[in-house]
């Protein structure tokens, strides 16, 4: 139905304890097919996630969890049609979700997507002491070099990770020690 010009997310955690968190990401669509009424979002992790739960354009109609995702569905309020573009900006917040010394954040590539960047943002006083990524259907693994992490002009320390035509279906995890 849409394949995924660029892909960029933000998991800020807001306290050296991992109790607070902020996920924000921006999709930049293209439509394949005519007559799109609504987009799947969907979601996963430890504790209380999706509290605040935003998104722009369209309205959340529905949210169901099968298993350990939830899914939302944004009705679009309009129709789309074969190559129109639209980007989505989505944020919330979650509560208890990171709480032990090793944590992960995975983000599953669920249609054609062109452009993957992910950015996991520490709290000055709990950098990461060391990250990695992992290819998880592939099983691989890769450290993440110094070139990957970067302190902020305002102390917080960012991890960031980011490729091109993403292997679909693969889930990528960038886990950390803290």
């Amino acid at each position: 139905m849409d394949e995924v010009l660029e892909y960029e997310s933000a998991l800020e955690l807001l306290d050296e304890h991992g109790r607070q968190a902020q996920f924000s990401k921006r999709e930049k669509v293209r439509y394949l097919q005519n007559n799109i009424i609504a987009y799947q979002d969907q979601a996963w992790g430890d504790g209380r996630i999706l509290i605040g739960y935003r998104c722009s354009p369209g309205k959340v109609v529905d949210l169901y969890r099968p298993g350990k995702k939830t899914y939302l569905l944004i009705s679009l309020r309009g129709v789309k049609n074969r190559g129109d573009i639209d980007t989505f900006n989505i944020e919330w917040r979650i509560r208890e979700g990171f709480k032990r010394k090793t944590e992960l954040w995975e983000t599953e590539v669920s249609h054609r997507t062109r452009r993957l960047v992910v950015r996991v943002i520490f709290p000055e006083a709990r950098p990461p002491i060391k990250a990695w990524l992992v290819e998880e259907v592939r099983r691989r693994t890769y450290l993440l070099d110094e070139d990957s992490k970067l302190r902020l002009p305002d102390g917080r320390w960012l991890v960031s990770w980011q490729t091109s035509w993403p292997r679909l279906n693969e889930r990528f995890q960038i886990h950390w020690s803290w």
